[in-house]
């Protein structure tokens, strides 16, 4: 059956990992919105490609294809993704928990650049601010209210996953989560 999969959730949930191990699963490919949301920079994620670059390389890269499996957030700007997606994984974990796995990522891929005086020290120390406020009703940017309004608008099937389990058994739940949405 052909399946293009959008996971998302708050940064540090797995949304990346799940993507991974499920399209792997599936003999499908993951990408990340990322890859198409930021311009290639040293450090990375400083500047965003206008929309419809996104869109376009989006479409060059995956959108056609039968099947695939997209991690990432398209809910402020990806609506004209969204028209070929066929199911939508929620992932959600506490916030004490996404951040020890945002502190443990950023330190493989920064090291000591993230270090206290590193030159990427104040970016990084902004990144987690910014990833924490993900809970804070308040807030006006990507957040877990607005995540929720936006999914309440989607016509697809919205399978919401805890994401606390190990990657092999959050694929096996969403597996058995995708085959129960058909």
């Amino acid at each position: 059956m052909d399946r293009r999969i959008h996971i998302t959730g708050a940064s540090g949930c797995g949304t990346s990992t799940l993507a991974r191990v499920l399209a792997n699963r599936l003999g499908s490919q993951s990408f990340d919105t990322d890859d198409f949301y930021w311009q290639p920079t040293d450090p990375p994620f400083q500047t965003p490609r206008p929309i419809a670059d996104r869109l376009a390389l989006m479409d060059q890269m995956f959108i056609p294809r039968a099947d695939w499996v997209l991690s990432g957030s398209l809910h402020s700007w990806g609506a004209p993704v969204m028209a070929y997606v066929t199911h939508v994984v929620f992932l959600t974990l506490s916030q004490g928990a996404r951040l020890a796995r945002l502190r443990a990522r950023e330190r493989r891929r920064f090291g000591d650049r993230i270090a206290p005086g590193g030159d990427l020290d104040a970016g990084h120390r902004g990144f987690l601010d910014w990833a924490m406020g993900y809970d804070d009703p308040g807030n006006q940017g990507r957040s877990r209210a607005s995540h929720e309004a936006w999914l309440a608008t989607l016509t697809q099937p919205v399978i919401r996953l805890d994401a606390s389990p190990d990657p092999s058994t959050l694929a096996d739940a969403a597996l058995d989560a995708l085959i129960a949405a058909d």
